[in-house]
């Protein structure tokens, strides 16, 4: 089944009841048993919801994974893969991360005695450096957030294997239908659900897909234990959006590509960060693992301050000043103030996260609309 179709019917049939084409939302907490254990496979909504259930066999198709679980937020989904270590197991992570999950690692799983090493991934022979017979995880994130680096997660995979160490991928800025990293070696995928794959600013959920089906039962057992699921509406929700992925993520990085050329030109931009860019770093590496170079872009004014930054931040109309991204809309934000608040500043700019960056989301809206907006908020700068 080509990935097309598979947004569409995989994991997914008509309800037996009804015959209803969409998934229904099983609101319920509980069901019903004739005896004891004598269920129909449900027992209650925390462990098991049939609309979940579908959502979940979805995306582990998506990923060309062994299995799927869902969970209330993409740090929810983060919080159970780093329940899999054990106090003074370590773990080694790219620099350059989004905020939320750089907290979740060191201000609370930091309090637990795991230990976290931040690098940049250009090197493997730092990994070497870095690593020791407690590493146990490597997480990726690539593209990363906000700088859009791009790590090769063939070549770290082929290094942790040879060392029994488990890769992680945060695929939420590529979503799966521009790269798979189950396939390139990567153990485990997040997805903030939230955004590419929800894909209407209308839902928070999070989702991890797995290689191994042993460590899927592991995640599915911290899942119930835990309790922070989603609730049927949002695997709903997130169903739905998932339908339309290809065309939307495809439109997305389309404007991007264009959104980018655009602002490499501008004379008040003095920095674009943006993978499709034969200048970027690691571009092959990009252009080898991924279908297209998503839908974010990243930029820096010449005017490197915060005030100039907020001028264009405060000044556009389509790109709506707001956290999040890949949504359908247009988002613009300011990641030192915003989604990478939480890292120290120190750093933040030893990764190149300036006062002034701003980071877009493009959606898909029509791009001239689109640019001239942006033109226009420039102007004030």
């Amino acid at each position: 089944m080509k990935f097309n179709t598979k947004v569409i019917h995989a994991g997914i049939q008509p309800d037996p009841t009804t015959g209803a084409i969409m998934t229904p939302i099983y609101q319920t907490s509980t069901y019903v048993q004739a005896a004891p254990g004598d269920h129909k496979g449900y027992e209650y909504a925390r462990t098991q919801n049939p609309t979940r259930t579908v959502l979940e066999a979805n995306l582990a198709a998506l990923e060309n994974g062994a299995d799927a679980i869902c969970f209330a937020s993409g740090l929810a989904a983060l919080d159970a893969i780093l329940k899999l270590l054990k106090p003074g197991d370590e773990v080694i992570a790219t620099n350059d991360l989004y905020g939320g999950s750089y907290r979740l690692m060191t201000k609370i799983f930091g309090n637990y005695g795991i230990h976290f090493h931040f690098t940049s991934f250009d090197n493997i022979a730092d990994l070497d450096a870095l690593s020791n017979e407690k590493t146990k995880m490597i997480w990726i994130e690539t593209p990363t957030n906000p700088m859009l680096n791009i790590i090769d997660i063939q070549k770290v995979a082929n290094w942790a294997k040879s060392k029994s160490i488990l890769v992680c991928v945060d695929n939420t800025f590529a979503s799966p239908y521009l790269q798979t990293p189950l396939d390139l070696g990567a153990d485990i995928v997040l997805h903030s659900a939230t955004k590419y794959l929800g894909g209407h600013s209308d839902v928070i959920h999070g989702a991890v897909i797995v290689k191994d089906k042993a460590i899927g039962d592991q995640l599915h057992f911290i899942q119930n234990a835990s309790g922070a699921v989603p609730g049927p509406q949002d695997c709903f929700l997130v169903l739905r959006g998932i339908k339309t992925l290809h065309i939307r993520v495809q439109r997305a990085c389309e404007n991007a590509m264009y959104i980018a050329e655009k602002l490499a030109s501008h004379p008040k931009v003095a920095k674009v960060y943006f993978p499709g860019f034969e200048n970027h770093p690691n571009h092959e590496v990009a252009k080898k693992q991924m279908k297209m170079f998503g839908g974010m872009v990243s930029f820096d004014l010449h005017d490197n301050t915060e005030e100039a930054a907020r001028k264009v931040l405060t000044g556009t109309h389509y790109f709506s000043l707001a956290e999040s991204l890949g949504g359908v809309e247009s988002l613009i934000g300011h990641p030192a103030s915003m989604t990478h608040a939480s890292i120290p500043k120190e750093d933040r700019l030893k990764v190149g996260l300036t006062d002034s960056l701003i980071r877009l989301s493009v959606g898909i809206e029509d791009v001239e609309d689109l640019w001239d907006d942006l033109n226009k908020a420039l102007d004030l700068v």
